[in-house]
């Protein structure tokens, strides 16, 4: 549990519904660690871009990317 809450759809403003709106079409739902991004906006979009980025990236076996994000994570201590 995030020792902050994120930020709720009534709180929102226009750009971060959009955002929670795309996330919710991609995935079902908004994930918690995108609400307490929206906290900071550039934090947000930057972490958006890396994505956005990572999912377009084609030089590399996408087997191996999730088990290289995967890895990463470990090593950080990330608990998603």
């Amino acid at each position: 549990m995030a020792r902050m809450e994120g930020v709720s759809d009534e709180a929102a403003g226009f750009i971060t519904k959009q955002v929670y709106r795309s996330a919710k079409s991609m995935s079902g739902k908004v994930p918690d660690p995108l609400r307490l991004m929206a906290h900071s906006k550039p934090t947000m979009f930057a972490a958006g871009f890396f994505e956005l980025a990572w999912q377009k990236a084609k030089t590399v076996d996408p087997v191996l990317k999730d088990l290289c994000q995967l890895r990463v994570a470990s090593l950080v201590g990330c608990v998603f």
